[in-house]
């Protein structure tokens, strides 16, 4: 069984079918620009044209950007705010034809990295994070996702902590490594005073540099890079299918 697996971003939409028994894509990778303003319209014409590109007529998991609940969107920070109430899972059926299921980008990641990445195998308390142009957060506890966590909306000296230690920070002010390393140093010490992690997975546009700000950070939970790169959002999102299939089979 192949899932479509889509990726929902600020600038870039991507998307491909994968195999969600091996973590694998069957099929090159489609990224196409996100358009402005991300309003649901819009967004929904290019998951079209998406599906279209692989002429899909299967099960399609979608990523998205923002608190997603049941189908419905609760919140959109970086797309336009008419998506906020809007039915995705309806609006992304109503444009491919085929069945849909919508789930936070970040709690996307986070399967893809608790099913093939870093946190394969562990159990107890694992939590996501993802540095890129926000901070996008997955918690685990013994394996189960609670979703839609949003952590990069915890404050931080009076900020969202998104606003002081997102890659999009680093880039825009031009922090050194060892500068910005220590933001995140103190948002991570933060979050394990709240949540007290097992183990802390760290993702997004950074990881890619991960050696060179991980010699700053120090705690007392193990810390690991993400393992799935810009694939992992592609890939959980075709996990979400799965996992919202088997909560929607009957006892037997």
């Amino acid at each position: 069984m192949e899932i479509l697996g889509i990726d929902i971003g600020g600038t870039g939409i991507k998307g491909a079918p994968v195999n969600p028994n091996t973590g694998r894509l069957k099929k090159e990778r489609l990224r196409l620009l996100t358009p402005h303003p991300a309003t649901p319209a819009k967004v929904a014409k290019i998951v079209q044209k998406m599906a279209q590109h692989f002429a899909w007529q299967g099960a399609i998991g979608i990523g998205f950007p923002g608190v997603v609940q049941n189908g419905k969107v609760l919140t959109a920070a970086n797309l336009d705010k008419a998506w906020i109430g809007k039915h995705a899972e309806s609006l992304f059926r109503e444009a491919t034809g085929c069945a849909v299921t919508v789930i936070n980008d970040a709690d996307a990641a986070g399967l893809a990295e608790m099913r093939f990445g870093a946190g394969r195998g562990h159990s107890g308390k694992v939590l996501l994070l993802t540095l890129g142009t926000g901070i996008g957060s997955a918690l685990f506890v013994n394996g189960k996702l609670v979703s839609n966590t949003e952590f990069g909306h915890v404050q931080i000296r009076g900020k969202a902590a998104e606003r002081r230690a997102s890659d999009q920070v680093r880039v825009r002010k031009k922090l050194s490594w060892k500068k910005w390393a220590m933001r995140v140093q103190e948002y991570l010490d933060h979050m394990s005073l709240l949540l007290s992690p097992d183990l802390i997975i760290l993702g997004g546009g950074a990881v890619k540099d991960y050696k060179k700000f991980s010699k700053y950070l120090k705690l007392p939970a193990e810390i690991k890079p993400a393992e799935s790169g810009n694939l992992a959002g592609i890939v959980g999102a075709a996990l979400a299918v799965q996992a919202a299939s088997r909560n929607r089979r009957p006892p037997s």
